[in-house]
């Protein structure tokens, strides 16, 4: 595993080990007819929270994650909206930028979400950018 992915992948674990017990985890599936990635998501308080990402369909040697920050600008009872950005490294080398909604379809089941995410990547050595559209789900553990 490269030098750059051990650094950032132990800052994230030291950044969330020193969160209080009142933050929440969450986990979530992005998909599209290209890609797909699933993530780890981490609430620090109502309006800001991270989401560590990982491709899949790639080896060991391509791994490839993405982190991302997120601030939620609109809060209704049945959804949110959010926008962020972050970074990616290996199969693609760059930066991303997101735009989303998460819609809570279930009144008894909050926890649950579906979200749909547009997200343009700039990928720094091709210097190409890409235009991406996930749909998902996501669930929140208390």
């Amino acid at each position: 595993m490269p030098r750059i992915i051990q650094k950032l992948v132990v800052i994230i674990f030291i950044l969330f080990s020193f969160q209080t017990m009142q933050s929440q985890v969450s986990i979530a599936y992005f998909g599209n007819s290209n890609l797909s990635k699933i993530g780890v998501g981490y609430d620090f308080n109502e309006k800001l929270w991270a989401d560590f990402r990982v491709y899949s369909g790639t080896s060991i040697s391509g791994f490839t994650p993405e982190v991302v920050l997120n601030y939620n600008y609109l809060r209704k009872e049945n959804y949110k909206t959010y926008f962020g950005g972050g970074f990616v490294l290996n199969y693609f080398n760059g930066i991303v930028a997101q735009i989303g909604a998460q819609i809570m379809p279930l009144n008894n089941l909050k926890n649950f979400s579906l979200h749909l995410e547009f997200q343009p990547l700039y990928e720094v050595e091709r210097e190409e950018v890409y235009l991406n559209g996930f749909w998902g789900i996501r669930y929140k553990f208390n």
